[in-house]
């Protein structure tokens, strides 16, 4: 995107142009969608994490189980 300053055109609004032109590309919001994506977890984190979930539920059932919860 190329935006060069118009003839008797103030800086103000040369910024004031600039910004209208980028918003409305959606270069920004591209950015940020880019930015902060959820990333995927590999395989071996995502069985990890399963195995994890799975023994806290055996302690939790357990320990409903016994009273002390």
């Amino acid at each position: 995107m190329k935006i060069s300053k118009l003839p008797k055109e103030t800086s103000q609004s040369l910024v004031y142009r600039f910004t209208k032109a980028v918003k409305s590309s959606g270069v920004l919001v591209e950015a940020r969608k880019r930015k902060f994506r959820a990333r995927i977890k590999s395989d071996n984190l995502a069985k990890r994490a399963a195995l994890v979930r799975v023994e806290k539920k055996a302690q939790y059932d357990k320990m409903k189980k016994l009273g002390k919860i």
